[in-house]
């Protein structure tokens, strides 16, 4: 398996894994109850409240009102899938088997310049999005990536994609797997489901969650953001610091992983879906199968926001990097 800048072999190792999840799952519980507090970061949490009371001379402790918490957790559930099905049938149409073997094929020139650029939500979005600097690597790949390719490579995947939802996924076992091996996600990671520089970890895996997100988690780069914090930015043995983050320096940069495999993403995106299983079943709410991983990634997303402001310092040195040379 093929993959520039991969991480260091051991993070493969299921002991190792094992380490990074004991970690996660101590400190899931504490970020869930941030989620519930600031119903999703939509609100203050009661002692930032507090702390606002006192820093403007007040001496009285602000009454709050109770709050139900099965309610908030229904309607951040809700929104969550509202937001996900938002624009999901321009992938479900584009993406789907007969359109690229029947429409598309026929002409993978217009596929890339018109299909990927204009109709693909995330595509059109990465390469409109002039403000964040470090997308200008994304956009020059994009340009000089040969249309066949594109086109192979996305055929490639969603093939792919639906061979695995069609002859191995079951409903019931999947979230019973227990290694990251037995997962079986490494073929996506390969070459021939990546054009490097366009069609990544992010992306792809945001193609096939639009498809199947009852088996296929997002990974987006808040997520893996999430992770870096989730492991409480422990090293776990690894010689590069965290495995979630790509640091450069020589360069003084800081970024969240952009090539981190997505078979390792995805086993502990399970793990996660199982803790937020059991948290939400306490208060009364139970998870869709159908939308396994929605929930997961708005949790993740919400991890990543609660240190966006650290994220931005770090971010806002490699755009000054890339802005300057």
């Amino acid at each position: 398996m093929y993959y520039p800048n991969n991480i260091e072999e051991i993070c493969y190792d299921q002991d190792h894994i094992e380490k990074v999840w004991d970690e996660m799952k101590q400190v899931i519980p504490t970020y869930f109850q941030q989620y519930i507090d600031t119903e999703g970061g939509n609100s203050i949490q009661e002692s930032e409240i507090e702390k606002l009371a006192v820093k403007f001379g007040s001496t009285c402790k602000p009454k709050s009102k109770p709050k139900d918490t099965k309610k908030i957790l229904e309607r951040l559930l809700k929104e969550s899938i509202k937001h996900y099905e938002k624009e999901r049938l321009d992938y479900q149409d584009i993406l789907h088997l007969e359109s690229l073997e029947k429409e598309y094929k026929k002409d993978v020139n217009s596929f890339k310049n018109t299909v990927l650029r204009n109709n693909i939500p995330i595509i059109r979005k990465t390469l409109q999005n002039k403000q964040a600097k470090e997308l200008d690597k994304f956009r020059a790949a994009f340009n000089t990536a040969q249309a066949g390719q594109l086109f192979e490579v996305v055929s490639n995947l969603v093939q792919l994609a639906n061979k695995l939802r069609n002859e191995w996924y079951e409903e019931n076992e999947f979230e019973e797997i227990e290694t990251c091996y037995d997962l079986g996600y490494y073929e996506l990671d390969g070459e021939a489901y990546t054009v490097y520089g366009v069609i990544g970890g992010g992306i792809k895996s945001h193609f096939i969650y639009k498809l199947f997100p009852e088996m296929y988690p997002n990974r987006s780069r808040e997520a893996v953001w999430a992770l870096y914090y989730l492991s409480s930015k422990k090293k776990f043995g690894c010689k590069e610091d965290s495995q979630f983050l790509m640091i450069n320096a020589r360069e003084g940069t800081t970024q969240q992983n952009y090539f981190y495999p997505y078979a390792l993403f995805s086993f502990y995106a399970i793990r996660i879906y199982q803790q937020l299983k059991e948290l939400y079943a306490k208060h009364g709410v139970s998870l869709p199968i159908e939308y396994r991983f929605v929930p997961v990634d708005s949790f993740l997303s919400f991890v990543a926001r609660t240190h966006q402001s650290e994220i931005d310092d770090l971010k806002k040195k490699a755009e000054s990097y890339h802005y300057e040379y």
